[in-house]
Order: structure tokens, then sequence, then C-alpha cells
């Protein structure tokens, strides 16, 4: 039987062990909770499944599924400019130092995992992922499948430590999330240039409130 790394490769990709720093970030999150718009099982799967279908489905994933074709065409200019688009479109200073954070930790593994793997001075985690994804000729559906994942469990786990809630609630969180991820991937492979937006505003207001949040855990 023909060995196929494809699927090893994407979940070494999005695995939570991989030390790029997410567990640092809430995106908005943290300030959600001290405000008590999540405060229980219920409201913490309305937020995250809130963020995916506003912002994970209609901005990150479309620029992700462009990042990737331009990867695979090695279109640098297509790369930094997506790259850029997706930076200019985080509407806070956290959540841009998140994303290049977390694209800088990536870049700096796959240079020492794949040194074949050359750079393209893209900022953006997306764009890192995107071109790990390609070098190592994953699908575009299970790239985007994959980030979707990892962002989603990144999310559940940052509620569970913060609310609190139990195991058990997260995972019937991630259970409840996994056709709206199938839902939100699929729109986003059809989405046009011209469609590709951000409409999460709640997160962008409890982002700005973190950055001066009096006592925090997360770095966003």
């Amino acid at each position: 039987m023909a060995f196929h790394p494809q699927l090893l490769r994407i979940l070494h990709l999005a695995s939570p062990a991989l030390p790029i720093g997410a567990f640092h970030f809430s995106q908005g999150l943290e300030q959600a909770v001290a405000a008590q718009w999540v405060k229980d099982e219920r409201t913490a799967l309305d937020w995250i499944g809130g963020l995916a279908r506003g912002a994970l489905g209609t901005l990150d994933l479309p620029v992700l599924a462009r990042l990737h074709d331009a990867s695979v065409r090695d279109d640098r200019t297509a790369i930094l400019r997506w790259d850029s688009i997706l930076i200019a479109a985080r509407e806070t200073q956290e959540l841009r130092a998140e994303d290049r954070h977390m694209g800088g930790a990536l870049v700096k593994i796959l240079r020492e995992v794949a040194p074949d793997l050359m750079p393209t001075g893209s900022a953006s985690y997306a764009a890192a992922f995107a071109r790990a994804c390609a070098h190592w000729e994953v699908a575009l559906q299970d790239t985007l499948h994959a980030y979707a994942w990892s962002w989603s469990e990144n999310q559940v786990l940052t509620a569970v430590k913060l609310v609190p809630l139990g195991q058990s609630a997260g995972q019937r969180i991630l259970h409840e999330l996994i056709p709206l991820l199938a839902q939100v991937v699929d729109h986003a492979l059809q989405m046009g240039d011209d469609d590709i937006s951000y409409c999460s505003i709640m997160q962008s207001v409890a982002s700005a409130r973190h950055e001066n949040q009096y006592t925090r855990l997360f770095r966003s």
C-alpha cells in the first residue's frame, strides 16, 4: 500500500502541540468573558460559531484559499498581496500582532523542518500555513478544514479556561462546530474576491477593550 504523508503533514500543522504560541491568544474572547457576553456553554458556542461565520469563513478561509493557490503557482506577488490584505483587515493592534507572531513562529519552524521551503517575506499565519500545505501537496479543501479546526480548537480551549467550562462541555462545543465548519469552508471556496469581508463587530470591540483590560491571561 502506497504511503501518502499529506494527512500526517496537515495533522502536524493543525496540532495544538505545534509551538507557534496560539495558546497565548484569545482573539477577544477574554474580554467577552469579562463583560459577561460569554458566560456558559451556550453563549460560548454562539460566540465561536458567530466568529466562524462572520470572520473565519468570510475573511481568513477565502484568503487562505488564494494564498494556497498562489503558493502552488509560486506567485510571490500574489502571496504578498493577499498576505497584506489579511493583515490590513485585522481591526485592532492585538489581532495584527497575533497574526504576525504566529506567522513568524510558523516560518521559524518550517525553516528547521523543511529547509527547502523558501520563505516569501509574508507576515501572516495563514500565508505560512498555506505555503507549507502547498509545499507538502496538501489539497486545498483539506488545508481549509485543518486551518478551521485548529482555530476552533484554540477558541474552545480558551473558553474552557476562562468561563470556565468543563472538558465535556468543550467537547460538546467542538462536536456542534464540525458541521458549521464544513459549511463555512464550502462557502469560502465559492466566494469571489469582491465578496471577501469581515463582519464581527463585537470581536473588534472586545479586542480593542482587551488592550487595556486590567487583569488578563491572554495577549489578545
